[in-house]
């Protein structure tokens, strides 16, 4: 093995293993690593029909110490059976999915970046139903597959605002294709918004309005929004059609200990340009700050050639606790 952690990105690569677990007759197997990064499906099976499928993402860190640790694992077990519960789906004990997630982290620690290389190992649970069935039922058996992949730091050149697109493609509103269910089942539904920002505007993301009124801001399609005021709070939406952000939570717990007002209620469009910071919030990036949206014919001009002043502040605390850098109050750090 002879990674160049210095060049590396945000995508899939082969490590030593993944774990498996296989759910039938009314239980789940034991698990087992393996080297195996293919899987073998019916043509019949019930995802490639109906879409029993769901997944999380989750980072571990090589920290200051020299031991390495996950981001709060347990907030990504509740909500992985959320998505399941949602969905019809198995559910798998949370404190199994919290040992099977060291488990395949500890064996594929060579994978884990070195501290200071601002990179992290990529946790990725995906759990899929595999009976074949032609009739609109849910499936009977499951498969539960952890893998991991090392990944670079996002950043690499400093934090540079990007620009957003309002999207108008109503009926594509609900960006992880669950309309009013709060699951992360796939992102599948907001591909098409996405393609038309990238291809038509020049917009790396979208920002999806509520899809009942359309007068309200639900999340961007690859993670949820939030906005500094003018007088410096915290402004999160709060929405039944959106993703429950395990970062966004965390960020929100990190702005009240640096003493912040913290508001998650609905977040009117007409608000959009008297915020003073915007940016999207999620596991992979932990915050992409927004420069510029584009509503219709409007234009919302936040003036910035680089990370605002308070996001700064909570992107950096949030990357000194995940890095072992400062004291994690809140014991979110799980060891490997």
């Amino acid at each position: 093995m002879n990674i160049e952690w210095d060049k590396l990105g945000f995508q899939f690569s082969r490590t030593k293993s993944n774990i498996r677990f296989h759910y039938a007759d009314g239980r789940w197997s034991e698990g087992k690593l393996t080297g195996d990064f293919n899987i073998s499906l019916s043509v019949a099976a019930n995802v490639l029909h109906y879409g029993q499928a769901i997944f999380e993402g989750m980072k571990a860190f090589a920290c200051k110490d020299g031991k390495i640790r996950i981001f709060r694992p347990q907030e990504n077990a509740k909500r992985l059976n959320s998505s399941a519960h949602q969905l019809a789906m198995a559910e798998f004990p949370e404190e199994r999915f919290v040992e099977a997630v060291r488990e395949v982290v500890r064996d594929n620690a060579e994978y884990v970046p070195p501290y200071g290389t601002g990179g992290s190992l990529y946790i990725r649970p995906v759990m899929f139903g595999t009976q074949p069935q032609i009739g609109v039922n849910a499936s009977n058996e499951y498969e539960l597959v952890i893998m991991v992949m090392p990944v670079g730091a996002y950043y690499k050149n400093g934090i540079k605002p990007v620009d957003a697109m309002v999207s108008l493609d109503y009926d594509r509103a609900a960006p992880h294709g669950t309309g009013h269910v709060k699951a992360a089942g796939n992102y599948a539904a907001s591909l098409l918004s996405s393609k038309i920002c990238k291809e038509k505007y020049h917009c790396p993301v979208a920002l999806f309005l509520d899809p009942a009124t359309h007068t309200y801001v639900d999340e961007f399609s690859t993670s949820n929004f939030l906005a500094i005021t003018k007088d410096g709070k915290y402004v999160t939406s709060l929405s039944n059609s959106i993703l429950p952000s395990v970062t966004n939570k965390s960020l929100m717990d990190i702005a009240s200990d640096l003493g912040m007002a913290v508001e998650r209620r609905p977040v009117k469009a007409t608000e959009l340009p008297d915020f003073a910071e915007i940016a999207a919030c999620g596991t992979a990036v932990v915050l992409t700050p927004v420069g510029r949206i584009f509503h219709g014919d409007k234009v919302y001009d936040y003036h910035l050639n680089e990370i605002g002043p308070v996001l700064k502040k909570l992107y950096d605390r949030m990357q000194a606790i995940q890095h072992g850098e400062v004291e994690d109050i809140h014991n979110w750090m799980v060891e490997a």
